[in-house]
């Protein structure tokens, strides 16, 4: 496909046009009333305004909102039901322009002026390139206040031919979003005004083997049938710029920019690649295109050519994303080879740096924007692995963090970072798990780390150029290697879940991560647990990011559960709701929390398997309390033939009064294996039968699922009646004097009210950390 001589896998979204009766114009102004909550304001002089799209907003055909318009010769009002829009008629400014968002909001707060504070919940940064910790977040479309702005003056305008140019200056191009505490809609509304994220391959959502090393082909299989031996999978292989040829003469520079095979490390690519897809491995290599093309590449000529440069000459090839020429002989010359030989996407890194040939125009959302079209030709879904650049950037997952330094305060930061890109929209986050470089070895660390990269985004394990830096499980102590491998196979067993939600984010406009006020706007605790976060519609995730209690072996979280009871994902302990508290996990452990009635499609594990497909088994995890509905998506998982219907949906709906949960299939059957088995684990429950008091998990085995069916479930919710159980296990590990070990069971063990049991607890003035985790295993 020529790049800019055919419609995309985008172009079906550019709907660029309003509708006239949304607008209301006069001779230097436009205001554009996309939806009651969003409008579009628009100030030009000379009266000429902009129907195209930008690399920002591609679509303003919504459909049209009621709203009144009060006018007179010098001022214009506009109400829609949710916004009062006040405008004095001349060039915008702080005292011509502004909007109150209606409803409970102050007056001062909540009214946006032209120019004026920005009060939102941020959304994301371009990098956290060596960042020790936190660092300044660009705005999102969120707000506590109520209101948000984008400011789309400076992006590009798309034009006919599928390029961009600038645009014209002094003009005033502006999104108002005044969507109060309404964080879902405004999103959706976000998603329709810019363009959906696409939908993900299967395989990217199970585990990344990602290294700076300069491996050979020989180290590098061996690496990956360790990696099997050990049973741990992998469905990802990033290939680092090693892959390419870096030692280069002198007259050309420096070798981080490379397209030609380093045959002394991979004398057979094509065949490597082979076997990496036998292995059952989406492949990715890393780019640093700022060098433009030199002559010491095999695709020199033929790029020359393409060019219009005598190869003869030797000449460099500029890097210039500014120039259309270039861009397409870029890809099919330098990429395309690649890609037929097995390369399923490009990891595309710094070094192009943030300026072109043409005044304004980042070449990073110009590499981002035109690989993700250019690798979705063909019917193949939109996949790049690149920075972020800006709002809209994603239409282009996924998303590259940067070069982390390894430390607590990194991890420590991480959380907050990916739930709170949401509110821009970006929600396929992948962080270095484990950190970059520097920083010192530490075991507890590099278990949390991957701990929180399972319940992330994208888990992409990293590391830098050095012989001791490696995030191979088994370089760590015994502990934390039974930790991170425990973990690596539950990101597999999760892909059901995780690909649903995948799907629910391309066609709902939720991502997988989202902040905890978005469910619950009005409660001032969702707010202040800034690393606490949804993870899909099901868990709640609070991760472990601080040093543990060296004498206790745990380490605390700090925890909002919403009201309703809660269930620990992994023993079943149930939790009352409506409260904040402190939970302690060991190193094997994370804080992620099912909400009552939560259904959790899962893949059993499988010893020694890469494989990511829809499953031949399907576990069903189960939590009781309350009656829920959700919908298992499976698609083939590589083409975009769901979009003709080629999918299948498993309906699970769970009556919880009843103790019934019934299963519903629908669609396209042939994406699914044939004579699948499914097995339900109810966790959290008492219950007679193939039950797991450790976990409070009832085995029911549903045999092969090729019908509707209504399974009775003979459970009743859990009174958490292995609390002195927990508690010995606790006690028992703990470095603390026997004395107060036996003196502290036998107390709990006799505890008949709390009220006594409490004072009783309190009095003993133990040390902080070791009073609130038994509080955490004895209470509810």
């Amino acid at each position: 496909m020529r790049l800019f001589e055919q419609d995309h896998v985008y172009s079906k979204q550019m709907k660029p046009k309003a509708d006239e009766r949304a607008v209301v114009q006069g001779s230097c102004y436009r205001f554009t009333v996309l939806t009651s909550q969003l409008i579009r304001m628009e100030y030009a002089a000379d009266g000429v305004f902009e129907d195209r799209p930008t690399q920002v907003v591609w679509n303003r055909a919504f459909d049209v909102p009621d709203f009144r318009v009060i006018e007179d010769e010098h001022e214009l009002q506009i109400i829609t039901d949710h916004v009062h829009l006040y405008y004095t008629k001349g060039p915008f400014a702080p005292n011509t322009l502004y909007v109150d968002v209606k409803g409970n909001f102050s007056t001062y707060y909540s009214r946006y002026t032209f120019n004026g504070p920005k009060r939102t919940l941020k959304g994301t940064a371009r990098t956290l390139d060596h960042v020790d910790g936190a660092v300044e977040l660009d705005e999102g479309i969120v707000s506590k206040q109520g209101y948000a702005v984008i400011d789309d003056s400076t992006s590009f305008i798309m034009t006919d031919d599928r390029f961009v140019e600038p645009r014209r200056k002094d003009v005033h191009d502006l999104y108002y979003f005044g969507y109060g505490h309404e964080y879902r809609r405004a999103l959706r509304d976000f998603y329709q005004l810019t363009g959906p994220t696409p939908l993900l391959p299967r395989k990217a959502l199970g585990n990344w083997w990602s290294r700076y090393w300069r491996y050979d082909e020989t180290e590098y299989k061996a690496l990956m049938r360790r990696f099997k031996t050990e049973d741990i999978p992998f469905s990802v292989s990033v290939i680092d710029m090693d892959w390419h040829v870096t030692d280069i003469p002198e007259e050309y520079g420096s070798g981080w920019t490379g397209y030609s095979w380093n045959r002394n490390l991979f004398p057979d690519p094509k065949g490597f690649l082979k076997w990496l897809k036998e292995e059952h491995l989406l492949v990715t290599l890393n780019l640093h295109p700022a060098d433009g093309v030199r002559a010491f590449e095999d695709q020199y000529e033929s790029m020359a050519e393409a060019m219009g440069v005598d190869p003869a000459t030797g000449n460099r090839i500029p890097f210039d994303f500014s120039n259309k020429r270039f861009i397409q002989a870029y890809f099919e010359q330098m990429h395309h080879p690649h890609e037929a030989d097995g390369v399923d996407f490009w990891w595309i890194d710094w070094q192009q740096g943030s300026t072109s040939k043409m005044e304004g125009l980042d070449p990073l959302w110009m590499l981002n924007h035109y690989h993700a079209v250019d690798i979705a030709r063909d019917g193949n879904r939109p996949l790049i692995f690149s920075r972020y650049a800006g709002p809209g950037s994603h239409r282009y997952p996924i998303g590259f963090s940067g070069d982390t330094l390894i430390s607590w305060a990194s991890l420590a930061f991480q959380p907050y970072f990916t739930a709170t890109a949401s509110n821009i929209g970006y929600g396929w986050w992948s962080h270095d798990i484990g950190g970059h470089y520097r920083g010192a070895k530490d075991d507890e660390l590099a278990a949390r780390w991957v701990a929180f990269g399972v319940f992330s985004p994208i888990m992409r394990l990293h590391s830098t150029f050095s012989i001791f830096n490696g995030k191979e499980p088994w370089r760590f102590g015994l502990e934390a290697e039974r930790s991170m491998q425990s973990f690596l196979r539950l990101r597999h067993q999760l892909i059901p879940y995780l690909y649903t939600m995948n799907w629910r984010n391309h066609m709902e406009a939720t991502p997988l991560i989202l902040p905890m006020y978005y469910e619950h706007p009005d409660e001032d605790a969702a707010y202040d647990v800034p690393n606490e976060y949804y993870f899909g519609s099901e868990l709640i995730v609070a991760p472990i990011v601080e040093p543990m209690n060296k004498a206790l072996h745990v380490a605390a979280s700090n925890v909002w559960l919403p009201k309703g009871d809660w269930f620990d994902f992994f023993t079943g302990h149930r939790y009352a709701g409506d409260k904040s508290v402190r939970v302690f996990r060991g190193i094997d452990e994370q804080a992620v929390f099912a909400k009552a009635g939560a259904i959790i499609p899962m893949a059993p594990h499988h010893s020694g398997r890469n494989d990511t497909a829809n499953p031949d088994e399907l576990e069903v995890l189960i939590f009781p309390g309350a009656s829920n509905t959700f919908t298992l998506y499976e698609d083939n998982g590589t083409d975009r033939s769901y979009e003709t219907g080629a999918y299948a949906e498993t309906t699970f709906t769970l009556d919880w009064e009843a103790r019934r949960l019934d299963i519903r299939l629908s669609g396209d059957a042939t994406v699914l294996p044939e004579g699948r088995t499914m097995t339900l684990l109810v966790r959290g429950v008492k219950a007679e039968g193939a039950y797991k008091q450790e976990t409070q998990t009832l085995r029911l085995e549903l045999g092969e699922v090729d019908r509707d069916m209504t399974v009775e479930l003979p459970v009743d919710l859990t009174s958490n009646d292995h609390r002195l159980d927990r508690l010995y296990r606790f006690l028992d590990r703990a470095e603390i004097s026997y004395d107060l070990k036996d003196r502290l069971y036998q107390m709990s063990a006799a505890k008949t009210r709390l009220e006594a049991w409490l004072f009783d607890l309190h009095a003993l003035e133990l040390e902080r950390d070791l009073q609130d985790a038994i509080m955490e295993l004895m209470l509810d």
